[in-house]
């Protein structure tokens, strides 16, 4: 299904800028979260009936994980304070 936005409600996301966008059916309170495809496309795996397997889920944390910048060198400061790496 594909819904049209209006202008008046596209200009209100773009302008506010923050995602995702939460939208509620008036009559039934019904909620529902609006949020940009390449975002969707990232975690959809997460939402299919056919669960990821522990080393797909394993393999989406690494991406996760690198996009947020945790394999820069800078972040290594944090493995020392980890305290399952404590002898």
């Amino acid at each position: 299904m594909n819904i049209q936005l209006t202008d008046d409600q596209w200009a209100s996301i773009k302008q506010d800028g923050n995602y995702p966008v939460h939208v509620s059916v008036p009559v039934d309170q019904a909620a529902f979260v609006l949020l940009p495809a390449d975002v969707y496309e990232r975690f959809k795996s997460l939402f299919e009936a056919d669960p990821p397997s522990a080393q797909e889920r394993q393999q989406h944390l690494q991406q996760f994980g690198r996009r947020a910048g945790w394999d820069d060198p800078a972040m290594n400061i944090y493995d020392d304070l980890d305290p399952r790496s404590k002898s």
